[in-house]
């Protein structure tokens, strides 16, 4: 496999419905902070999930997790390169994690978007270790799941203390 950053005909992305996909419907496109754009363009359909019981909600982005290891791992294939820098579908399930039984105030998603992207972006431990350590689409998804998991946890520790 090649480089994450190498530059991929838009084209290809937008007719190929595995990649369009796991590009965030295209968001991935984006030539500046694609995870991020990834991430903004998912909370429109986070505000939708939010109205589910808890119980779909979470089944929804369980089903997400499942699907998104397939889709980042066969577009990875597809371009030939595992971890474009343009997949995303790993951004739109961290975020639905982080916010996962919270209450979906404008507040809460702002702090959860940021939250996650912090911790997507500089990749603490163990997050930095799956990122190095597992591969292919599972990989992909792993380590933005773990960095949901503790957005997630400081998000529920700021709630708690009514600090949102």
């Amino acid at each position: 496999m090649q480089s994450n950053h190498k530059k991929i005909p838009a084209a290809l992305i937008l007719k190929n419905p595995v990649c369009f996909l796991a590009f965030g419907f295209g968001s991935g496109l984006s030539p500046k902070a694609p995870g991020t754009c990834g991430t903004l363009v998912a909370i429109p359909f986070y505000l939708i999930a939010a109205h589910l019981p808890l119980w779909a909600y979470l089944a929804l982005t369980l089903l997400m997790f499942l699907t998104g290891a397939w889709l980042c791992g066969r577009c990875g294939q597809i371009l030939g390169i595992e971890d474009h820098g343009g997949i995303v579908w790993d951004e739109f399930t961290g975020l639905f994690i982080t916010l996962a039984g919270t209450p979906a105030s404008p507040s809460v998603v702002i702090a959860g978007f940021v939250l996650f992207r912090l911790f997507d972006i500089f990749k603490p431990w163990p997050v930095s270790w799956l990122d190095r350590n597992v591969h292919g689409g599972l990989g992909i998804m792993l380590d933005d799941a773990v960095a949901g998991l503790i957005a997630l946890s400081i998000l529920s520790i700021l709630l708690h203390f009514s600090l949102l």
